[in-house]
């Protein structure tokens, strides 16, 4: 190694340890729309910047709309960058953070010097934009985020990806049960407009003796508008069959709000058979739907179900533990690829 590249690995190397080292974020433009997954990517994001580190969102076009519309504008203060028109500055000691729904970026950057980290939130989106036979590892990425155990251990069977860490999604403080009285409104949180449309409409069929009670459709919505939203209701109805984690029914319990909840593929880990009214058949959800009315009314729901929502969602609102698990995990990051520039130098110099 000569003396000005040895200069350049020492530089990196401090760069490393004194947290310069950009660590990008590539987001997807939700145009404005509310997106779980978007949600956390800035919230880790900010979490770093606050620390000290060197964050910066990352998109695609330079049009991008952004989450201030949804977010609190706390998070304009992380720096972002399009990739369109600029020339980015990526060394050896920067980091990017690529979502499985990029696997076509993943390719276009496999050459890339940096530290390479995937962020799996939905198991069902590792392989939609892969080339057939194609694996993270081919393209040098190092590492693989994902918010559940059940996750890893699906996408280690399918990637052979061996190097893993788990990040909880965070319920922020928006989500509080409310003080008054429940509304007869049932909110409605679904992945396809179409499952709102068919749940609606079919139960208004088979129990039109509940004509008058409404149904909220919740997509949408900022934040504080969806928090709203939901505290008015009395029960909340959730359908994502390829969902990876299922955020919405742990800010429904948090709002103090019931689900009824069509199983995913992969149960999440938060899901028990206390928490909430898990439904296998979704040609039953309108019955279940009524069932809980019928108990509402009669004010027969159990006190232990909202008792086991409470301590279900008490696993994922602690901000600190949030933290500490992001800041721990990208300084190991940092200080792993540090040592591992020292372990190049020394043996240069043997």
């Amino acid at each position: 190694m000569d003396a000005s590249l040895n200069e350049k690995v020492k530089l990196s190397i401090q760069n490393l340890r004194d947290k310069k080292s950009r660590i990008y974020f590539l987001v997807q433009d939700t145009k404005g729309n509310a997106k779980a997954s978007v949600r956390l990517i800035y919230q880790m994001a900010k979490t770093l910047l606050d620390s000290g580190f060197n964050p910066i969102i990352l998109h695609e076009k330079s049009d991008y709309a952004g989450v201030v519309a949804w977010m609190d504008e706390e998070y304009m203060s992380i720096p972002h960058k399009s990739i369109e028109g600029q020339n980015l500055e990526i060394s050896p000691e920067d980091f990017i953070v690529v979502p499985e729904i990029f696997g076509f970026i993943m390719e276009q950057i496999k050459d890339l010097p940096c530290g390479k980290i995937v962020l799996t939130q939905n198991y069902s989106h590792i392989v939609e934009t892969l080339q057939p036979g194609q694996s993270w590892a081919q393209y040098g990425f190092f590492k693989c985020l994902t918010t559940t155990k059940k996750q890893q251990e699906y996408i280690e069977k399918v990637m052979r990806q061996s190097s893993f860490d788990i990040v909880k999604p965070l319920i922020t403080e928006s989500f509080y049960p409310k003080n008054l009285p429940a509304m007869p409104i049932i909110g409605v949180h679904t992945k396809e407009q179409e499952d709102t449309i068919n749940i609606i409409k079919t139960f208004y069929l088979k129990f039109p003796q509940y004509r008058w009670f409404t149904f909220r459709d919740l997509r949408g919505l900022s934040e504080k508008e969806f928090a709203n939203s939901l505290r008015d209701c009395f029960v909340s109805v959730w359908m994502d069959e390829q969902s990876g984690f299922g955020t919405f029914p742990l800010e429904s319990m948090a709002s103090g709000v019931p689900v009824i909840g069509k199983v995913p593929y992969i149960q999440p880990e938060w899901m028990d058979e206390n928490n909430g009214i898990w439904v296998t058949n979704p040609t039953l959800m309108c019955d279940f739907i009524a069932d809980f009315i019928q108990n509402w009314l009669e004010d027969n729901i159990k006190p232990e179900l909202y008792d086991s929502m409470k301590k279900t969602v008490e696993n994922y609102t602690n901000k600190q533990e949030f933290d500490t698990t992001v800041t721990s995990l990208f300084e190991e990051y940092l200080t792993v690829r540090a040592n591992s520039f020292e372990e190049q130098i020394s043996k240069t110099e043997e």
